[in-house]
């Protein structure tokens, strides 16, 4: 459902909001590998927009929900961003002054993926527009001017459909012919252990908690040796080498470990029977 509304980009202030801080609305439950239990992790917004007025207004009503959010002017500055840290839901605009919103949804689906939820905030509400911006890959699409509660009941919904249930965080994770177990640290295919250094067990844990997703080379780094290793070292490389090899990746058994260049690794799925659960 599209909500509707003018073209004016002016801020709308919403006379029910109340001003105070609210305590963070939602968290996603994250796998610890090392102690074999559930973390909490913030919710991390990003939001691409030019107009500063309005971009502070989104940014408000975020934070002030619970949400960290990130905002950039422009496509060029959320895509370079990309490179060293991940988001868990995108807002954007249409009209941008590098690139088209369409553009970058389109790019944001062949490069990072589906699994990261795209939320088109424009003033352009004509029917043709809307199906375009579903079409080119976004999962909802909101006609400004911002309405607070609306905004915010959106945003949580589209969060609710992307993230994992807190329940499930340890459960076993089933992709394709894989299986890995976090708690008992074994990883199977095709119902054959592989054997697994803990390190590799680390990586592959965590490349299969984010499929479908581009992960950035310093957060594998950071949620497996728990250090950022540098640009200059083969480390990572060598133990995603390792990995492939081992899980034998590849077309016949249905996932992928791509690289994807100046940006970090995206494990994904190649056949439709290759699904997450």
């Amino acid at each position: 459902m599209v909500a509707g509304g003018s073209n004016n980009d002016a801020p709308v202030r919403d006379p029910d909001h109340n001003d105070e801080r609210s305590e963070p609305a939602f968290r996603i439950a994250m796998p610890d590998p090392k102690r074999g239990k559930a973390i909490q992790m913030a919710i991390r917004i990003a939001s691409v927009e030019d107009n500063q007025a309005q971009s502070d207004l989104i940014r408000e009503i975020l934070v002030s929900s619970g949400y960290e959010c990130e905002c950039f002017s422009n496509g060029d500055a959320f895509v370079k961003a990309l490179r060293d840290r991940t988001f868990d839901l995108l807002l954007l605009d249409w009209q941008l002054p590098d690139i088209s919103g369409i553009q970058l949804v389109s790019w944001v689906r062949q490069t990072v993926g589906p699994a990261l939820p795209v939320l088109f905030l424009t003033n352009r509400s004509l029917e043709d527009d809307v199906v375009r911006g579903l079409a080119a890959g976004a999962d909802d699409y909101v006609v400004k001017p911002v309405r607070r509660a609306e905004l915010v009941a959106r945003v949580g919904a589209l969060l609710r459909r992307a993230a994992p249930r807190t329940s499930e965080s340890l459960e076993r994770i089933r992709v394709g012919p894989y299986a890995v177990d976090p708690v008992g640290r074994v990883l199977t295919l095709n119902g054959s252990q592989v054997e697994l250094s803990p390190r590799e067990f680390d990586l592959g844990l965590y490349l299969f908690r984010n499929v479908g997703k581009l992960v950035p080379r310093e957060l594998i780094e950071q949620a497996v040796w728990g250090r950022s290793i540098g640009p200059d070292s083969r480390t990572l490389a060598t133990h995603i080498s390792k990995l492939r090899l081992k899980l034998d990746l590849n077309q016949k058994n249905g996932v992928r470990l791509v690289s994807v260049y100046s940006h970090g690794y995206r494990l994904e799925t190649t056949q439709e029977d290759g699904e997450a659960s």
